[in-house]
């Protein structure tokens, strides 16, 4: 389904799901979250089944392109870690300060630890962890989030974060057996397991709380902020297997 195709606003998307729903059809209500997704075709699609998530899941991604990858994904940590941070602080509720919380513990702990044994794997100097030259499309994500967060609220902070994680929860639990290489399937299992099954669920429903209340103008805002971070991570994924002598100074056109 093309994004096109969706209901312009959430309004007409929820009528339609809940006439659905009175009619017989299973459904669990009208969701934010998925009018969101649906407007983000054909980029979300684009980036679960993309070429670069499928070879990494059955194991036959190149070392060099993962290496590419996972150097820009470190050095946009920092910046995922500050958004979290952002959220964290305009969370409505101290339940809501404390998930967040769990998962920035996540991020700076566990995770960060997989990235130094990945990057020792895969022999990646010093000077490439701390300090590389950022891709066109790496810049970007790092400035849509922070745009997100300095200029908006709750809502704009989780219109990027829930597309982010929504997408590695999607692609990593496509796959029916792991990929051989320990960085590898390290990666997919950080993204496919309870814990964060459970994490991304909450945090949709947070999005979903959230958009339902927003008035319709603040609903396209956060809507076009979710379409862009899927169009990004489409483009990030792909610039994976661009050697970095010749990639070029464009990202996808936004807003």
């Amino acid at each position: 389904m093309s994004g096109d195709s969706v209901a312009d606003t959430f309004e007409e998307y929820a009528a339609t799901v809940e006439s659905e729903s009175s009619d017989g059809a299973n459904s669990d209500g009208p969701q934010f979250t998925e009018w969101c997704r649906a407007r983000s075709e054909p980029d979300w699609t684009g980036a679960t089944e993309h070429r670069f998530t499928e070879e990494l899941r059955d194991g036959t991604l190149d070392d060099a392109v993962f290496r590419r990858y996972l150097i820009q994904d470190y050095a946009f940590l920092e910046t995922l870690v500050g958004t979290f941070g952002h959220a964290l602080g305009d969370a409505p509720s101290m339940a809501a300060k404390s998930r967040l919380a769990d998962f920035l513990g996540t991020l700076t702990d566990d995770e960060d630890d997989y990235f130094e044994r990945s990057f020792d794997a895969l022999e990646v100097a010093a000077a490439e962890r701390t300090d590389p030259p950022l891709q066109p499309v790496t810049r970007a994500l790092q400035d849509l989030l922070e745009r997100a967060a300095r200029e908006g609220g709750y809502a704009e902070t989780l219109a990027v974060l829930v597309p982010a994680e929504w997408i590695y929860w999607s692609w990593a639990g496509m796959g029916a057996e792991l990929p051989g290489r320990d960085y590898l399937s390290e990666w997919v299992t950080i993204h496919d397991n309870p814990a964060f099954d459970e994490f991304v669920s909450w945090l949709r429903t947070e999005l979903d709380r959230e958009g339902a209340a927003a008035s319709q103008r603040r609903q396209q805002r956060l809507a076009r902020l979710f379409e862009r971070t899927v169009e990004l991570e489409v483009a990030f994924f792909d610039a994976a297997f661009e050697p970095s002598g010749e990639l070029e100074d464009t990202v996808p056109d936004g807003d």
